[in-house]
């Protein structure tokens, strides 16, 4: 059974091999926009609760996100574990998910930390691009389109979102250094935390995840073992 948490900076590729590590466990990626946007679309009670602040602007509050969170863990196709992708963000949150699962005698197992070189992270959000027909995602560097600017699935422009753009981009990695990164440290204390280097192709950062997982962190120095206080 795994129950694991990764984190790591926007562009880190969290997303991507949780994805993968999903479709290898058979377990859910829980991430929490998706649940978010769910319990609204399904006009859940605390999908409601959501909306009404979602449709206002304003942030949906811990406790409601929380809340649909421990709705999802609950379902039945999480019972031999689960992936959660972008939550906690928080202290406060990972507070609050520790006492959710202690009321449902569980807890994490792991917490993955993909370690990402800010100037790599620059480039390879600001180097993705939208489908404006489809939504299908490319990057000019990794993931190129055949022809510059057409999406290959349907003929659709490629555009660059404005929360790419460099200049926001850095702002969100300020926001993620000043209220994610103290969760490093609270995962460690914990015993929890492994650290993975997130650069280089694809296979050989999810070949490092796995040995983490599996081995325990003997990976070679790729990551660090859990220490405790």
């Amino acid at each position: 059974m795994k129950r694991i948490i990764f984190l790591g900076a926007p562009g880190a590729g969290k997303g991507t091999q949780a994805e993968r590590l999903s479709e290898i466990y058979d377990i859910p990626q829980i991430s929490t926009g998706d649940i978010l946007r769910q319990a609204v679309k399904d006009e859940t009670l605390l999908g409601k609760k959501a909306r009404s602040y979602m449709d206002k602007g304003n942030l949906v509050p811990d406790e409601v996100v929380i809340g649909i969170i421990e709705e999802r863990i609950n379902s039945e196709d999480c019972e031999n574990g689960f992936i959660l992708d972008g939550f906690p963000r928080t202290v406060p949150q990972a507070e609050a998910l520790d006492s959710v699962l202690d009321g449902m005698g569980i807890q994490i197992d792991m917490v993955i930390d993909f370690k990402v070189p800010e100037d790599d992270l620059i480039k390879r959000l600001s180097g993705r691009r939208v489908c404006r027909l489809c939504g299908a995602n490319y990057n000019i560097w990794s993931n190129p389109p055949k022809k510059d600017g057409t999406c290959q699935k349907c003929g659709g422009e490629l555009y660059q979102r404005t929360d790419d753009s460099e200049d926001t981009i850095r702002d969100r990695l300020n926001v993620y250094h000043l209220q994610t990164e103290p969760l490093i440290k609270f995962y460690r204390d914990k015993g929890r935390l492994f650290s993975v280097v997130g650069t280089g192709h694809f296979d050989v950062i999810f070949s490092r995840l796995r040995r983490v997982i599996e081995g325990g962190g003997d990976t070679h120095g790729d990551t660090e073992i859990p220490r405790g206080n």
